[in-house]
């Protein structure tokens, strides 16, 4: 999957009503979705078009999740697979565990919820890249590895969030960051602040980096989304 465009999800699923919901709550944030009425269709579109992640529903007409899930482990182990069903059993998760999925969300869900799992699941299967351990926006030069910030050769005292803000939005190089990602993966899922923190820290980043923090070069609005980074690796 490039960190570079959104990631590509297959939805599979024969129920019209969940099938349109969730593409609408998929591309509501920023994912590039396609969708399959039944497994038949499923699994060619998952082999064809190889997605970056496969949302599948278990209970379908021609074959079955179970059935798709095992065709394609039996192709490829790097596609991230969800399972998404009304079919809460133990016997049905561990039978969809063991047939490749690597998770399993039971309806009904929240949206938000459904949204983590893709997340953990997305950075799980994520090539590993080598690590950023410097960045360059404009006369700021930021270290990573030395939790140092200098501007025209002075020293910037940024925090702990800071810096952990900025190494998420540079590993992105230039994708958009949501707020809540900020929130989950700078914060913690049990330390969830408002959205309004996170507006807080990248007001005070363009305070301190930015020309002209009215009008920022590198630390960039995504409207509805989030924010990205426009820098030059140092």
């Amino acid at each position: 999957m490039s960190s570079r465009a959104m990631p590509r999800i297959l939805i599979v699923e024969d129920e019209l009503p969940m099938r349109t919901a969730l593409v609408d709550l998929l591309r509501a944030n920023e994912y590039r979705v396609t969708a399959a009425v039944d497994g038949v269709a499923g699994l060619e579109r998952a082999l064809d078009e190889k997605p970056d992640l496969v949302l599948l529903d278990i209970m379908m007409p021609g074959l079955d999740g179970f059935t798709v899930c095992r065709e394609i482990r039996r192709r490829t182990t790097t596609m991230p697979i969800l399972m998404i069903t009304a079919k809460g059993q133990v016997d049905d998760r561990v039978t969809g565990l063991d047939a490749g999925a690597d998770d399993y969300l039971v309806k009904p869900f929240s949206g938000r919820e459904l949204l983590a799992r893709i997340r953990a699941l997305l950075r799980r299967f994520e090539p590993v890249q080598s690590p950023l351990e410097r960045i360059r926006l404009g006369d700021a030069e930021i270290n990573f590895a030395t939790q140092q910030c200098t501007r025209s050769g002075e020293r910037v005292a940024l925090t702990v969030k800071e810096f952990s803000m900025l190494k998420l939005l540079a590993e992105r190089r230039g994708a958009p960051v949501t707020r809540e990602e900020f929130l989950e993966i700078v914060w913690g899922y049990n330390a969830y602040p408002t959205t309004r923190t996170v507006d807080n820290q990248i007001l005070s980043l363009r305070n301190k980096l930015e020309p002209d923090p009215a009008n920022p070069r590198y630390l960039l609005t995504v409207h509805g989304v989030g924010y990205r980074l426009e820098m030059t690796e140092a």
